[in-house]
């Protein structure tokens, strides 16, 4: 019987709100109701973006959260590094293995350009419009007088087959073949991109099940390509509703300072924040203090809501001081 691994990995960009915290502690409880071993990675790919002030405040919050695992980049274990930025020869290899598959191209097109291009349909939400592959079939001389203007990125070409998946919370999904455009898996500064990153790292530490937002859910057909491509296994995805403000907005600073740090800050116990959310995910009647260990025998994916997870106006003024 395989052992789930499930994982948590943030970007070290800014303090971890409670959205973060909220997809931490589901995963958490995936992995830990299951039997299973859970992993903190740091996701630094993006340096000018990541701070290591950052990073550490993240595993203090974690850990005040109630939350542990069994290997991350302060404990160490089988498949360190836990930090991406430590990691980059192993994207350099996947590029490699795609580069040799004819699989990648260079991509000249300005940001002007892609602005240009950005209404398009079946996009990304977080990356706008998709890409119209300007640059796909150009010949070498049409990229030699293009490289002497601009150093490109690297295009992943995607398959020419629609692609069928079971997410195990928002259930089945079909995608087009070509769906969201060729995507960049290395950009023009060399940064490699969060879709491969992710990808060689999850295969590689053996992640079975992958818990995050549903905010990503249009990223994981271009993972599931990657997966395929490179010929690895691919995790279980389960995306989850998002939290959202009392008229089912995105949660904003309106809403009050949802961070780890500020809600500690004001004197709130890890219980409260942990009661909070068991209540909104169907895990508990009502948002009444609880520790994070005490909601591992209760968990399951089938009580959590099916769409977006409202908070009303007096919770935000209760958890965030709004």
């Amino acid at each position: 019987m395989t052992i789930v691994r499930g994982r948590f990995a943030p970007t070290p960009s800014g303090e971890m709100h409670l959205g973060n915290v909220y997809a931490a502690l589901l995963g958490w409880l995936q992995a830990r109701s299951a039997g299973g071993r859970f992993v903190l990675r740091i996701e630094d790919i993006d340096k000018p973006r990541s701070k290591p002030q950052h990073a550490m405040q993240l595993v203090d919050d974690l850990r005040w959260l109630g939350l542990d695992w069994d290997e991350g980049p302060d404990i160490g274990g089988p498949h360190a590094p836990y930090v991406q930025s430590e990691r980059e020869a192993l994207y350099a290899e996947a590029i490699e293995r795609l580069d040799a598959l004819d699989l990648l191209y260079p991509c000249y097109c300005s940001r002007a350009e892609l602005q240009a291009i950005a209404s398009a349909p079946h996009g990304l939400q977080a990356e706008g419009g998709a890409y119209p592959g300007l640059c796909r079939d150009l010949s070498t001389e049409e990229r030699s007088m293009r490289e002497q203007r601009k150093k490109p990125s690297l295009r992943f070409k995607l398959p020419n087959h629609d692609l069928d998946y079971v997410d195990l919370a928002a259930g089945p999904q079909r995608v087009p073949a070509g769906a969201g455009g060729d995507f960049v898996v290395r950009r023009a500064d060399g940064i490699v991109s969060y879709q491969l990153a992710v990808v060689v790292d999850d295969a590689a530490m053996g992640i079975t099940d992958v818990l995050r937002g549903y905010d990503l859910l249009d990223s994981t057909p271009r993972q599931l390509a990657l997966y395929e491509a490179l010929g690895l296994e691919p995790p279980r995805f389960t995306h989850v509703p998002l939290l959202c403000g009392p008229g089912g907005e995105r949660l904003a600073k309106r809403h009050g300072d949802l961070s780890a740090r500020a809600m500690r800050a004001r004197g709130l116990a890890p219980e409260t924040i942990v009661g909070v959310l068991a209540a909104l995910c169907g895990l508990q009647e009502r948002p009444e203090p609880v520790a994070a260990r005490e909601l591992v025998d209760h968990f399951a994916l089938e009580r959590l809501p099916r769409g977006p997870i409202t908070l009303s106006h007096e919770l935000l003024r209760r958890i965030g001081g709004a």
